[in-house]
């Protein structure tokens, strides 16, 4: 108990990031930090719900028709369980990791802690090189995925472009972002984004219910084992939205509230997956396996086109939320991460939106994407790594000893914390990265035979073009073959 409060008292120390010492607290001021600077319980939870839930909602009802109706509830339900158990985990490895350094005298005035330092602090280098791989690849390709929904949403409001085009397009709006500062800077993002992704969710929940069954309707799934698993780790890849979490973390005046606040927003976001997700496949069925986007589906209304509109808006929202923690690499990489300018740090920023950018372009498809980026990268990065660190940081009696935060006595101290860790990293390296990766590889590499890279516009309806009008006594060519617009599940 004595520990905790020294903890407390240490960690919430005089952290000021980025504040200006003796501003007037005029009434600009005031407002101004009422939108723009959050700390607070509440605004980490707006950034956890928010960013958790983003595009995938729109590729649930995708993975509902891979996997069946029974085995994608309760998938939802089991790794949303297991993705608040290790965001719970990396929490603690944070308070630990800041309290041992905020007693060694360690200031970290403009200087943002992220989970690579962390694994630095408490494990040494070669943990630290691990997992600023792993974390970084996740969040490029995290940001890589904001980006191609973009493409993909806006091209069921106006189809004159293609979504190659788009994603050009909306590749530089997302670049903005370089001039958001940190966490801190999301609050009014965060509130406004979790407002979209409700109004999105429920407009799929009603309107497919509302629409009712199609006719001939069929719920074969699960047919196939790589369809199964793909569906499953683009479950995964839902519910592990917390590779920001130590960022997320480092944003609020007191971190070691943190603890509970992931679990919360889980539980607020399956609110919203479960009914969606079950109302669209419901609806549509085995539909949905050619369709990864499920506005394709739902005819075209003003109500669709809102939460198109919104959900541009919290993607973009979103891309930030992914992107922010590669800024702060690239600025420590290059010496930039102190500079009190905003404008140069944003200059600075810029390079890292461009390899995004291409890679949106290289590989278009929305839906497959989620479920590779989930089996290889998420599963390491935020449940096989933080589930290890944490047996590890741990793993000697004096280290337990002296630990800030103590395992909860419901959750059966120490012993019931490694058995569930030793759970998460045999279930997660053997369904979710074995199965799952060789599901969702399998599946990818498919798409990629099918359309190519750089497909210019992929899912999109084959155009219908009126045939030639036959010239003298000249034949009318046959109209070139096209591909299908749905290729989304292996033949």
């Amino acid at each position: 108990m004595a520990t905790d409060k020294v903890a407390e008292t240490v960690i919430v120390g005089s952290y000021v990031e980025m504040e200006t010492e003796g501003k007037a607290n005029d009434m600009k001021t005031r407002f101004s930090k009422f939108l723009w600077h959050g700390g607070s319980v509440y605004d980490a939870w707006f950034s956890c719900a928010s960013n958790q839930v983003a595009q995938v909602l729109l590729t649930l009802p995708y993975s509902f028709s891979q996997l069946g109706m029974l085995s994608g509830i309760c998938f939802q339900l089991f790794y949303g369980l297991l993705g608040s158990w290790t965001a719970y985990l990396i929490s603690i490895l944070y308070v630990e990791y800041r309290t041992r350094k905020e007693r060694e005298k360690v200031d970290f005035r403009n200087h943002v802690i992220q989970w690579f330092e962390v694994l630095d602090g408490l494990l040494g280098k070669y943990w630290r090189n691990v997992g600023l791989a792993f974390n970084c690849t996740f969040l490029l390709f995290g940001s890589v995925i904001q980006l191609i929904a973009c493409a993909s949403n806006i091209y069921y409001i106006n189809d004159n472009l293609d979504k190659r085009t788009w994603t050009y397009i909306f590749g530089a709006c997302c670049a903005t972002t370089v001039f958001i500062p940190s966490f801190h800077n999301y609050r009014i993002w965060s509130f406004l984004g979790l407002i979209m992704t409700t109004y999105t969710a429920w407009y799929l929940t009603i309107a497919s219910l509302l629409h009712g069954q199609v006719e001939g309707v069929k719920h074969s799934g699960p047919t196939k084992m790589v369809l199964y698993f793909t569906g499953a780790t683009n479950i995964l890849y839902t519910f592990g939205g917390h590779a920001v979490t130590v960022e997320i973390m480092h944003a609020m005046w007191k971190p070691q509230k943190f603890k509970a606040i992931y679990l919360l927003a889980t539980l607020y976001v399956l609110t919203l997956t479960l009914p969606s997700g079950a109302a669209v496949y419901w609806a549509f069925g085995d539909m949905l396996l050619d369709h990864s986007n499920a506005f394709a589906l739902l005819p075209r209304s003003s109500s669709r086109d809102m939460a198109v509109i919104l959900m541009l808006i919290h993607q973009f929202i979103t891309f930030g939320f992914a992107c922010t923690p590669l800024y702060f690499v690239w600025e420590k990489a290059i010496g930039m991460h102190g500079c009190k300018s905003l404008c140069k740090r944003a200059a600075a920023r810029l390079p890292v939106v461009i390899p995004i950018w291409f890679l949106a372009i290289i590989f278009p498809f929305f839906g497959p994407i989620n479920s590779t980026v989930g089996s290889l990268l998420v599963s390491f990065t935020v449940y096989i790594i933080p589930a290890l660190a944490h047996m590890f940081t741990f793993k000697s009696s004096a280290a337990r000893e002296n630990a800030v935060e103590q395992p909860p006595k419901y959750m059966g101290r120490w012993v019931g914390t490694f058995v569930i860790n030793t759970f998460v990293v045999v279930w997660v390296l053997i369904v979710g990265f074995g199965f799952g990766g060789w599901a969702s590889v399998t599946n990818f590499v498919h798409q990629i035979d099918t359309f190519g890279l750089f497909t210019k516009c992929y899912q999109c309806p084959p155009s219908t073009l009126p045939p030639p009008l036959p010239h003298g006594n000249a034949t009318a060519a046959p109209p070139p073959l096209r591909h299908p617009h749905n290729h989304t599940h292996t033949p």
